[in-house]
């Protein structure tokens, strides 16, 4: 069994900050990659940022220098710095952590950017 929270989503004026967390735990084997993904309404879900254990990144192309994922391997942790936060980026998000290149997937945390 394994289990993904996330945690630190919330509701912010344009231009805001947030700081998003993402904890694994279970059974946790072979971890390649953690990451975000997230669904705004009436959308499909998307890729945000991912980190594979030998620091390479991908970045959607819409949050690039705003956001910033970064990972602490021992704690099987994924964070993700949003800053400069645009109303688009309303979305429920979701931690994603590939091992065996599997894919396991959080409950999601919402985040919302309004004036």
């Amino acid at each position: 069994q394994v289990n993904i929270v996330e945690s630190g989503g919330g509701s912010v004026q344009p231009g805001g900050s947030l700081r998003l967390s993402c904890v694994a735990s279970g059974n946790i084997l072979s971890v390649y990659a953690m990451g975000w993904f997230r669904r705004a309404p009436g959308q499909e879900r998307e890729l945000v940022a991912v980190l594979t254990g030998s620091g390479v990144t991908n970045y959607a192309d819409s949050v690039k220098g705003r956001f910033i994922v970064s990972r602490d391997n021992a704690k099987n942790s994924v964070f993700l710095q949003m800053n400069s936060l645009r109303p688009e980026d309303t979305a429920v998000y979701y931690c994603s952590v590939n091992m065996i290149r599997i894919n396991y997937w959080g409950q999601g945390t919402q985040v919302t950017v309004s004036s």
